[in-house]
């Protein structure tokens, strides 16, 4: 089963959060890697994921990048270059071929453009697969993931869950309330509330990758 890997926005802890589920995942014996279609700014997502995937080849984990650090479509127009979206989805099926769990992670959230005419939404369409959404877990995280759940329907696919991740150590009152009121709100599972600097998954969210 694959999957990919959505957020919120940047910086929600979309790499963290796969490099943790493709060691988990290995550390029970499967063949799970990570695969990172397009990068933008510096190349530690890639890196990361490369490494986290039995250290493939960087190039192979992450075809595409652009060094500037905005969104792919922005980064393609100052760099004077373009993107075939079609060469995009090729690469993440040639990926694909023969591994058993690929866990395909996206650039910043959930619209952002690839091209014109071509946003990370329409890539997980193409690709067809479940998407597993990753937020922060803050004041406005309810917002952004009522918003996100929606489109990701709206889009035709199937949201598989929910991760809140902790990005500091100390919680508020928002980031202990979210992950109770969120199954008073979505029929989306929260399958697990990430504390920060956690190694370990919830069985839940375990049981769903594994399925």
């Amino acid at each position: 089963m694959n999957f990919f890997i959505t957020g919120t926005d940047t910086g929600v802890g979309k790499t963290h959060l796969t490099r943790l589920m493709v060691s988990c995942l290995r550390a029970e014996g499967r063949d799970a890697v990570g695969f990172k279609p397009v990068s933008c700014g510096d190349r530690n997502d890639g890196q990361i994921l490369a490494a986290v995937s039995g250290n493939l080849p960087l190039e192979e984990v992450n075809p595409l990048h652009f060094a500037s650090p905005v969104a792919p479509y922005v980064a393609a127009l100052l760099e004077n270059k373009s993107i075939e979206p079609a060469a995009l989805v090729e690469s993440c099926r040639k990926f694909s071929e023969g591994r058993e769990i690929v866990l395909v992670e996206g650039a910043g959230g959930w619209e952002v453009p690839i091209t014109e005419s071509y946003f990370i939404s329409d890539l997980a369409k193409d690709l067809g697969l479940p998407v597993i959404l990753v937020a922060a877990n803050r004041l406005g995280a309810l917002n952004h993931i009522l918003l996100t759940v929606a489109a990701i329907k709206a889009k035709g696919l199937t949201c598989a869950g929910i991760i809140l991740n902790q990005l500091e150590d100390e919680m508020d009152t928002p980031m202990i309330t979210n992950k109770g009121i969120l199954a008073a709100l979505t029929d989306v599972p929260v399958l697990d509330h990430i504390i920060h600097n956690q190694d370990f998954l919830s069985p839940e969210l375990m049981d769903v990758l594994m399925a």
